[in-house]
């Protein structure tokens, strides 16, 4: 009898005809990576096979060199006092960097998170995509003149905030570093980016890319840490203006705490979720939401903070829905290789991660509720932290698998026979990012989508995403709106400037 020998990084990229250029793990600051000061180096580990595949040093200084430098860039107006159409050039540069190094930088995140390498492409050209969104916005968004009394002039003005820190995620490193750094560069102000530990490289290569546009040195710079060392750094920090974060509800508490702390600076959150989602017996095309329930579910691993992750199900149709449910997630999101094309699950980001999946597959069945499909690791002789798309059924409102954020590929279906009585379960989260709807009842679906406290409704849809509309939630899910034209409330500040004539 002989052994599988588990395959090695090496042996998934000569599979896919790929190689993985050398990371990047030194600081971005000042227009240049730097040697990092003497600190804590951190092994970083693929999700693929469990190897190690880079060592980065979080030193203690680095945040306050970057900061310093962003301080002093921002107070020259290197960037902040170019002409509008100046720094849109420079940003639709930056994108065309990211457009022009998509294969590298899906690769990496593909490798350092694990998700499929379709889908990290997808993601690095979202992250073009707001890039040149907001460069757009440069040169078109204008301030207003008050309609004050005759003899004055009253303009109400838009500035850049000053020194922006964002705090991202391992999710989604590219995309939503760049729902923060576009809007707040596009807006003229100085940028440092704190990503997470867990998943560093795809953000430090971003360093090279902005330089590579023209931005000028001391404007955008990356520094790696963990929220306990370098993120809280940064949050406490004096000299920064604004904190942009997305992640955690715990975390975003922490945030607000760090801001009173030090110089009220501002504060906007991206937390938390545990979205619901309502059909109705009369949903339209049952099958149809089958499969897009299962998207809005288990895509990117189900590490989504707005996953449609807590399913009523009108009791009549119930045994149905979770068939064609359980029938899309075979069909379309089978644990495999992240480097094949092919593949429409990959793995969790880490261990870690894993461990968080099974600990709640175990609770729900714990608390009665019945595994219909999956429930289990995947791939265990690959060494990496795979996991299957696992359907739990019999649920109640009120078990804990159903009410806390479990951010890995695990759904939960809760018949009800009231609408009514379905919404109120809906609503009763301390989270309200997402919520979906099922019907062809318009008038059931206004009444029903006005009523849910999310930040966004969708009816017979879910997950849609397009960068013209604001993203956010109520409730703990956070604070402020990445996204559209909005989010640039978020790092500028309005002036009125009051002008007697007579």
């Amino acid at each position: 009898m002989t052994t599988a020998v588990a395959p090695t990084l090496a042996d998934l990229l000569a599979g896919a005809g790929v190689s993985l250029p050398q990371p990047e793990t030194r600081p971005f600051i000042d227009g240049a990576y730097q040697e990092p000061s003497e600190g804590v180096d951190r092994a970083v580990t693929t999700p693929l096979t469990g190897e190690p595949i880079a060592t980065v040093r979080e030193g203690a200084s680095d945040v306050d060199r970057a900061v310093a430098v962003a301080r002093a860039s921002f107070d020259d107006g290197r960037w902040a006092g170019l002409d509008p159409k100046a720094r849109k050039a420079t940003l639709l540069a930056f994108a065309q960097q990211l457009t022009a190094h998509t294969d590298e930088l899906a690769l990496l995140l593909s490798v350092d998170v694990g998700k499929p390498i379709t889908q990290a492409r997808i993601e690095v050209g979202a992250a073009a995509g707001c890039l040149t969104y907001y460069a757009e916005s440069c040169d078109k968004v204008s301030g207003e003149v008050a309609p004050t009394r005759a003899g004055t002039l009253v303009t109400v003005t838009r500035e850049p905030i000053g020194v922006v820190g964002a705090i991202v995620p391992w999710n989604y490193p590219l995309m939503l570093s760049a729902w923060k750094y576009a809007p707040a560069l596009a807006a003229g102000n100085s940028v440092i980016i704190k990503p997470s530990e867990r998943a560093p490289l795809a953000v430090l290569a971003l360093g090279r890319l902005a330089a590579a546009a023209g931005i000028p040195a001391g404007v955008f710079n990356v520094v790696p840490g963990d929220g306990p060392g370098a993120g809280a750094q940064l949050a406490l920090h004096p000299d920064v203006d604004k904190i942009a974060f997305t992640g955690s509800t715990a975390v975003g508490k922490k945030l607000l705490e760090y801001s009173g702390q030090s110089n009220m600076k501002a504060v906007s959150l991206e937390c938390g979720g545990k979205s619901p989602s309502i059909v109705l017996a009369d949903v339209p095309d049952l099958r149809r939401a089958a499969v897009l329930s299962a998207r809005g579910a288990f895509f990117n691993q189900g590490e989504m903070c707005n996953a449609g992750t807590r399913i009523f199900v009108q009791r009549e149709i119930v045994e149905e829905f979770s068939a064609a449910l359980a029938e899309a997630t075979a069909a379309e999101f089978t644990p495999g290789n992240p480097l094949d094309p092919a593949t429409g699950l990959g793995a969790l980001v880490d261990q870690a991660q894993l461990d968080r999946y099974d600990y709640y597959v175990r609770l729900g069945v714990e608390e009665g509720a019945r595994v219909a499909l999956g429930g289990a690791r995947a791939l265990p002789d690959s060494g990496g932290a795979f996991a299957e798309p696992t359907i739990l059924v019999d649920a109640t409102a009120s078990m804990r698998v159903a009410r806390e954020e479990i951010f890995a590929p695990v759904v939960v279906i809760i018949p009800f026979d009231d609408p009514e009585e379905a919404v109120a379960q809906a609503n009763d989260s301390e989270y309200g990012l997402a919520a979906a709807v099922w019907t062809k009842d318009v008038a059931a679906a206004h009444r029903i989508s006005g009523r849910l406290r999310a930040g966004t409704v969708y009816v017979n849809t879910i997950n849609e995403a397009d960068i013209v509309v604001p993203f956010g939630g109520f409730r703990q899910s956070g604070l402020g709106r990445d996204k559209s034209l909005h989010a640039l409330d978020n790092y500028t500040e309005l002036k009125t400037t009051w002008i007697t004539i007579d």
